[in-house]
């Protein structure tokens, strides 16, 4: 009997269906925001849950849109299908495959097709305004936000057109290569956050109308503003630009839940080092912070509810390097002393595990070694890395475990851009 077993036994409850459900939906009550983490970016039976909670929370608690570890102007294009744009395909299947940023198969998988497919015909059940959407979080896509925002502007809003093509002109001898501009902002004193900024401030003071073509474009601009301050200080080194990435990330949810209005929830689906809250890992100690913890901060911990994911062994899909081609790799079994460890010796093959509010368990409390897998990933590592130290009691407030898990079913597409930053630990 290892050390933790008793209370293993005594927390976890059997996940087979979505009925074992009712416990996780009991402890998110009235919560305006619920996030989803994984262990991985590809892993089925993390998508697959995480897919099985978020059509409870919408069906039952009312939640008005999802938000992913994702571009925004990829993600766009699944939202105007999911709810039913006459500009959008029928099927969502369809916008996914235009996803071609690396690591593709994020989102463009078979398992964001089922539940994708679920939200469009969830959507057509109700009224328009609604409808729940579908929304990327992420900072990545400064080029392809620069040239949604002309398109739009072009045809909606020409007086604005100056300040976007000032700031696409200087990005422009970049030719779309992340790295490059980072690398110059490092060499040279000059970069492009004059012309962000002027294009940023101008979109901000034109919101006000609301339609859904002007928040989106300033959404692009915040993109733009967000990427290039991440790629400038990336340039520098040290973790800043990860906290860049989580404000920003941050910032654009809480953007969503003002678009939606009073009373809108959100899920959010995102790996397990951006939604469990920092402050209960060593993030905290290299003075790093992440979303989960942002939102406790901003709503309160009572509204925000922080879901962590885990398996012991099994395959996933990664490369093994940025950009590298996507691989079935296989999950060796968890390390010596883990959180993982523990689970496998004691927990049944599915569980789920709400947290106690007023327990002081050692489980919960000592802090134990938890897997987290990016799309960059090296099996052989696995003796010294791919590990967060946590505390699991105060990182999340409730834990989906996968003793054996199998690999996400990408779709199959070419990726076109490859020059994106690695971000710790290995892309996530």
């Amino acid at each position: 009997m290892g050390r933790y077993d008793d209370e293993v036994t005594g927390l976890a409850a059997p996940l087979v269906d979505p009925g074992d459900l009712d416990v996780l939906l009991d402890r998110v009550g009235d919560a305006r925001v619920v996030m989803l983490g994984e262990a991985s970016h590809g892993t089925h039976e993390f998508y697959t849950w995480r897919a099985a909670i978020s059509r409870r929370l919408i069906e039952e608690k009312g939640f008005s849109f999802v938000a992913v570890e994702g571009d925004w102007p990829d993600c766009d294009r699944v939202d105007r299908s999911v709810r039913r744009r006459s500009d959008a395909p029928d099927d969502p299947r369809d916008a996914l495959a235009t996803f071609e940023r690396w690591p593709t198969w994020m989102w463009a998988n078979e398992e964001i097709v089922d539940f994708t497919r679920w939200l469009y015909t969830h959507n057509g059940s109700v009224d328009e305004p609604a409808r729940v959407g579908f929304h990327g979080l992420d900072v990545y896509s400064l080029w392809e936000s620069l040239r949604e925002i002309l398109i739009w502007l072009r045809e909606h809003d020409p007086e604005q057109v100056p300040a976007a093509l000032a700031a696409y002109r200087c990005f422009q001898p970049y030719e779309e290569n992340a790295q490059e501009y980072a690398l110059a902002t490092r060499l040279v004193p000059t970069n492009c956050e004059n012309e962000v900024v002027d294009l940023l401030v101008g979109l901000r003071e034109r919101a006000a109308a609301e339609s859904d073509g002007r928040f989106g474009v300033w959404q692009n601009a915040e993109v733009v503003a967000g990427a290039e301050r991440y790629y400038r200080t990336m340039a520098r080194g040290g973790r800043e630009s990860w906290n860049v990435r989580d404000q920003h990330m941050d910032d654009t949810l809480d953007r969503l839940l003002r678009r939606y209005g009073p009373g809108a929830k959100a899920v959010v689906w995102a790996h397990n080092t951006h939604v469990g809250d920092a402050r209960a890992t060593d993030m905290a100690d290299a003075g790093e912070i992440n979303i989960g913890q942002l939102a406790r901060e901003r709503y309160g911990p009572d509204q925000v509810v922080l879901i962590g994911f885990g398996t012991h062994h099994g395959t996933v899909v990664a490369g093994d390097a940025w950009g590298a081609p996507m691989e079935v790799m296989p999950v060796p079994p968890s390390r010596r002393h883990s959180l993982e460890e523990v689970l496998h010796g004691a927990a049944p093959a599915q569980a789920l595990f709400v947290f106690p509010r007023d327990e002081r368990l050692d489980l919960l409390t000592d802090e134990l070694d938890h897997r987290a897998i990016g799309v960059v990933y090296h099996p052989e590592r696995e003796s010294w890395g791919n590990y967060v130290p946590t505390v699991l009691g105060e990182r999340y407030d409730a834990f989906c475990w996968i003793d054996e898990s199998q690999a996400v079913r990408p779709l199959r597409l070419r990726p076109t851009s490859l020059a994106e930053p690695e971000t710790y630990p290995s892309g996530v």
